[in-house]
């Protein structure tokens, strides 16, 4: 039977960190020789959550007041609230 061993110092999963480099280029990529924390990933996925949420929120508060951007003559803009047709 033969066994799946990895041959030499390496070991499978390792990836770029078993490789030779200088301490310039790992301390500018750092991301690539630390292990991934997922509770900091998943705070960070909370708070963009939130943020995108809340930028979505605020758009619909704002297209629900029936409001535009309309430019004047002289290029100054106005808000002006939407009027139908039939309005006078």
């Amino acid at each position: 039977m033969s066994e799946n061993k990895a041959k030499g110092p390496h070991q499978p999963g390792e990836g770029i960190r078993s490789m030779r480099s200088t301490s310039v280029f790992r301390l500018i990529n750092f991301e690539l020789y630390t292990k991934p924390n997922t509770i900091i990933m998943g705070i960070g996925l909370a708070a963009i959550t939130g943020v995108f949420g809340y930028i979505a929120y605020m758009r619909y508060k704002y297209e629900s007041l029936g409001y535009y951007v309309a430019i004047k003559e002289d290029g100054q803009e106005q808000f002006v609230k939407k009027k139908s047709n039939w309005e006078i």
